[in-house]
C-alpha cells in the first residue's frame, strides 16, 4: 500500500508493481479489459510526469549541499544542475506519451469486442454396424477362411444404411472412440470398416470409421442427458427382424462383452 509519505517505500512498491503489471499483460484472456488498463497506465505517467518535475526541483532546491566523492561543491552542484535539467527534458517526453496514452484510451473505449467463435473440429469414431453370433458368425468366419477377410467384411456391409446406420448408433449410444475388443478377439480392417471377431464364442461384428464434429461426439459421450439409454421397446433398425428373434435366449451370454450384449439387444440384428 502507498504510504503518500515514504519516496523510497513508495517508489520501491511502484517498481514491483510494474513489474508486476509487465508480467499480468502478457496475455489477456478479455480483450476488453486492456481500456481499463490503459486507463490507469494514464493515471500513472501523469503522476509520474508530477514525479519527475519534483525530483527536478529538489536537486536544485538542494544544490549547495551537493558535493563530488571528493568534496569538491562546485562540481557536486554541477551535478546537481545537469540532473535537474535532464529530469525536466524526460518529463517533456512524457508529455507526449501522455497524448498517445490518451488517444489510446479513446480509441479503445470505442471497440465493441466480440466473444470468441468456437468452430467444432471433426473427430473420427466408430460406429458399430451389426453384430451377429453363434450360426450366424460361424457363417461369416467360414467364408472368410474360404474367401478372405475382404469377402466377409463385404458381407457384413449389407448391413450398413449410411446415415440411419450412424443414427441409430448416435441414438443408443454405439459409437466409439475406439475398437471395442475382447481379450480373445481379432480384428481386420477395410477401407472404412474394421470387424472384429471371436471364433472362440462365435461372435462377428462390423464397425465404421465415421467423422463426426465435436458437438456430437460430445453428446455420444454420455455428456447429454437428453439421450435417453436404448430400451427393449425401442423401435428396431429398418434390418432388423419385425418379430423376436430365435436367439433372445441368448442375450445375457455370460462371456458377451457388455456393448456387444446391448448391440445385440437393443438393435436385433441378424442375417
Amino acid at each position: 500500500m502507498p504510504t503518500f509519505d515514504n519516496p523510497l517505500s513508495d517508489a520501491a512498491e511502484a517498481s514491483e508493481a510494474l513489474r508486476g503489471l509487465a508480467h499480468a499483460t502478457r496475455t489477456f484472456d478479455n480483450p476488453a479489459d486492456t481500456y481499463a488498463v490503459i486507463g490507469d497506465l494514464l493515471s500513472g505517467v501523469r503522476s509520474l510526469r508530477q514525479v519527475f518535475d519534483q525530483l527536478a526541483i529538489t536537486h536544485l532546491t538542494h544544490q549547495d549541499r551537493a558535493f563530488n566523492d571528493a568534496g569538491d561543491h562546485e562540481i557536486g552542484a554541477g551535478d546537481a544542475l545537469a540532473a535537474s535539467d535532464e529530469l525536466h527534458q524526460a518529463g517533456s517526453l512524457l508529455d507526449a506519451a501522455i497524448d498517445r496514452l490518451d488517444a489510446a484510451s479513446q480509441a479503445s473505449g470505442r471497440i465493441a469486442w466480440h466473444p470468441v467463435t468456437t468452430v467444432a473440429e471433426p473427430v473420427q469414431r466408430y460406429v458399430s454396424v451389426v453384430f451377429l453370433q453363434g450360426d450366424e458368425a460361424d457363417r461369416v468366419l467360414d467364408q472368410i477362411d474360404a474367401d478372405g477377410i475382404t469377402a466377409g467384411i463385404r458381407h457384413l456391409q449389407r448391413w450398413d444404411y449410411g446415415n440411419e446406420t450412424t443414427d441409430t448408433a448416435l441414438a443408443h449410444g454405439h459409437v466409439y472412440d475406439t475398437v471395442p475388443t475382447g481379450a480373445l478377439d481379432w480384428t481386420a480392417e477395410h477401407g472404412d470398416y474394421v470387424l472384429v471377431a471371436n471364433r472362440h464364442l462365435g461372435q462377428v461384428s462390423l464397425l465404421r470409421k465415421t467423422i463426426l464434429d465435436t458437438d456430437t461426439s460430445n453428446e455420444i459421450d454420455g455428456v447429454d442427458a437428453d439421450i435417453a439409454p436404448a430400451r427393449p421397446d425401442d423401435p428396431p433398425a429398418r434390418h432388423a427382424p419385425s418379430t423376436p428373434s430365435a436367439r433372445e435366449d441368448a442375450f445375457a451370454h455370460p462371456f458377451r462383452p457388455a456393448h456387444i450384449s446391448a448391440v445385440v439387444r437393443d438393435r436385433g440384428l441378424g442375417l
